[in-house]
């Protein structure tokens, strides 16, 4: 069980991964306008002016606000809780920074600034020219829920049921998405959802999962574990309006897998909206292109269908009525010429399907300029979690050096090992001894008079003894308090009581005594149930604080490992760059090919035109040029049915409306810049992270 436990954070490096291939690392939302759950008629003029006003006296590169917002979430999905994270970057050093959150309970997690808040609400930070970094709570509702279903055989299981249960097993993760606005669109109010991109991931053990399957994403496997990736975008259908029946935009991800033992550590989901929020659909140049392709790919395919067509009724004519050959080899001069005009637009469409090839190479070359970006991202996500772990240590009261990647591994073990329940036992038992001694040696002068009282006693029966009045220190006083022993007498005894008081010996006697009356003190001290208490809460203490140093290592090399993947995965981005100049290289050489078929298609025009003056030497092979015919004919027409027209209808014909739905979509995105609130003057970027309780089965 330790052990899933601990594969929890490679999640983390699964979703990082999944989001850096689309080009979402440091996701950024704001919630300028959006609404959750409300309706544009609920917003007043007054708001949509206040926030042009906002917008107005923004200042780019001036202060920004980097949020990122963490769901504690049960194993069904359902929030536990909320914490916001902010990050403002005062990047032209402000004395002060104006900050408006909706935050409850905020703490400076990095620094001594500290803030006021004014009569307007707003918070003002005393920045000195610094960043600041904070964290609180807040009550609101997510923009995007999350519900995670389960089913074991075919049956509905909670997660508790379901654990240390053996089957086939079904995880769904269904996602809702809340968050809204209503723009105009082709003169209609339409809902556009904010445009969040849902990222999933978990790691699975190949011992306990196998047969593993998901929906809407990708698995990886080591050989020892499965990494699932899914990915969702809910509210992206109804968005861009498209059919389902044609494109279905998933809104959910489902895992299946045959199970032993179901155990599964804790899942986590970032959701973010930066892919839309960086799309530019100003230009229309590359639309206007895709749609003269296409235009232009399915009149090529017409013009072809009628010359095939042509040509094969021609050839028929021919085969059976020889007494017609003139008229028939007319006929099929025709429909050599109509074929020889298709070619001629099948080579203008397929010089327009190498543009396309060319813009597609661009773009993913764009890609692969991204590599350094998101390895830096992932090294700034490292330093991250190295900066959190420094911030528990220090909560936790231990002083150790910052964490770096190269030596957290080290500090961590130094600090596991310092722990260790032997040596903060023998810690504790002398902190305690030496506590205890103090205490008993702040009273030694006090034991030393009482040990002295009792050998004054003894000193004082010897010298009776030896003056002939045998009798005990009891006895003898009493003797003196009755008046029976005359003063002379009592002055002789004193003085040789006092001389001997003051021997080497005696003195020695004295010492001896006190000392070991101090450590039998010292003794019972050291066994009373206090100090035995707090030597025991020490080891204690020590043993929770091992395991959770031995835990927060395993999170860091977890991440550890993820980030040396990431350096390979770049490099293989940049391998799948070079791969879509070979495509456009294709491309072109087919472009190539067309060129030569319209040759082609006119030299044979040319040659059926050479036939109408010699039909007669043609009948006998009529037939075989007929039946060829007819598969040409067959083979344009599938063609045609199967790949043009389903291209053109995949689009519905109307690439202007579904170019407006995603203007606004990106709109919408960029509109939403925050969760828990900014100011007006102030970027804003946002991601949500939802971690879930680990399903496993109790010790």
């Amino acid at each position: 069980m330790k052990d899933m436990k601990k594969r929890s954070v490679k999640i983390l490096s699964l979703i990082l991964c999944a989001v850096m291939v689309f080009s979402l690392v440091g996701a950024i939302s704001y919630a300028a306008g959006a609404k959750t759950r409300r309706t544009a008629e609920k917003e007043t003029a007054e708001t949509e002016a206040s926030r042009g006003e906002k917008e107005q006296e923004a200042t780019e590169g001036d202060v920004s606000k980097d949020e990122t917002v963490y769901v504690i979430a049960n194993a069904d999905g359902s929030p536990r809780k909320v914490i916001v994270s902010d990050w403002i970057k005062n990047s032209i050093g402000k004395a002060q920074v104006n900050d408006r959150s909706e935050l409850d309970n905020v703490t400076n997690v990095n620094g001594e600034e500290s803030c006021t808040v004014n009569d307007g609400g707003m918070r003002v930070w005393d920045a000195e020219g610094n960043d600041i970094y904070y964290k609180g709570d807040i009550r609101k509702e997510l923009p995007v829920t999350m519900s995670i279903s389960y089913r074991l055989d075919g049956k509905a299981i909670s997660a508790e049921e379901l654990a240390g249960k053996s089957g086939k097993v079904t995880m769904r993760f269904d996602y809702t998405n809340n968050q809204y606005e209503e723009v105009e669109i082709e003169g209609e109010k339409q809902k556009i959802y904010v445009p969040f991109v849902m990222l999933t991931g978990m790691i699975l053990d190949n011992e306990q999962f196998k047969n593993v399957e998901v929906s809407n994403g990708r698995l990886v496997n080591d050989g020892s574990h499965t990494i699932v990736a899914g990915i969702a975008m809910p509210g992206l259908q109804e968005n861009l309006n498209i059919d389902k029946e044609k494109i279905e935009l998933p809104g959910y991800v489902e895992i299946t897998a045959d199970v032993t033992d179901f155990e599964v550590a804790a899942t986590l989901s970032l959701a973010t909206n930066e892919v839309f929020s960086d799309i530019d659909l100003e230009d229309g140049d590359s639309i206007d292109k895709l749609k003269e392709s296409l235009d232009k790919l399915s009149d090529a395919m017409e013009q072809l269908l009628d010359g095939s067509s042509a040509l094969y009724d021609g050839l028929e004519t021919l085969q059976s009525k020889s007494g017609e050959l003139i008229d028939g080899v007319s006929q099929l001069a025709s429909g050599a010429g109509a074929l020889s005009d298709g070619a001629g637009a099948l080579k203008s469409g397929s010089q327009s399907l190498k543009d396309g090839a060319g813009d597609l190479a661009g773009g993913l070359n764009k890609l692969a300029a991204n590599n350094e970006t998101l390895n830096g991202g992932a090294r700034q996500v490292f330093d991250s979690l190295l900066a959190a772990a420094d911030s528990q240590l220090a909560a936790a009261g231990l002083s150790v050096p910052a964490l770096t990647i190269d030596n957290y591994a080290e500090v961590l073990d130094g600090v596991k090992g310092s722990l260790d329940e032997n040596t903060v036992y023998n810690m504790a038992y002398n902190t305690a001894l030496d506590a205890v001694t103090g205490k008993v040696r702040a009273q030694e002068t006090a034991i030393r008079a009482q040990v002295e009282i009792a050998v004054r006693g003894k000193v004082l029966e010897g010298v009776l003894q030896a003056a002939g009045m045998p009798m005990t220190a009891e006895q003898y006083e009493a003797a003196v308090n009755a008046g029976g022993v005359d003063a002379d007498t009592q002055a002789m005894v004193a003085a040789a009581v006092d001389n001997q008081m003051q021997s080497s010996d005696i003195l020695g006697q004295i010492a001896a005594a006190t000392e070991s009356k101090v450590q039998e003190l010292i003794q019972q001290n050291m066994q009373s149930s206090e100090v035995t208490s707090q030597i025991n809460a020490a080891v204690e203490s020590a043993r929770n604080g091992a395991g959770s140093i031995a835990a927060l290592k395993a999170q860091l090399d977890g991440y550890h490992e993820f980030y040396n993947g990431l350096l390979s995965y770049t490099a293989g981005v940049a391998e799948a760059n070079d791969g879509a100049g070979a495509l456009l290289g294709g491309a072109s050489e087919l472009a190539a090919g067309a060129s030569d078929l319209y040759d082609g298609a006119g030299t044979l025009r040319e040659g059926i035109s050479r036939l109408q003056s010699g039909g007669s030497a043609l009948t006998d092979g009529v037939s075989q040029l007929a039946d060829g015919a007819l598969q040409l004919s067959d083979g344009l027409k599938e063609f045609s049915e199967e790949g043009i027209q389903k291209l053109v209808d995949a689009v519905d014909g109307d690439l202007d409306v579904l170019v407006s739905r995603l203007r606004a979509t990106a709109d919408v995105s960029k509109n939403y810049r925050s969760f828990a609130g900014i100011s007006g003057d102030m970027s804003g970027s946002v991601k949500f992270i939802y971690k879930t309780d680990a399903v496993e089965t109790e010790e």
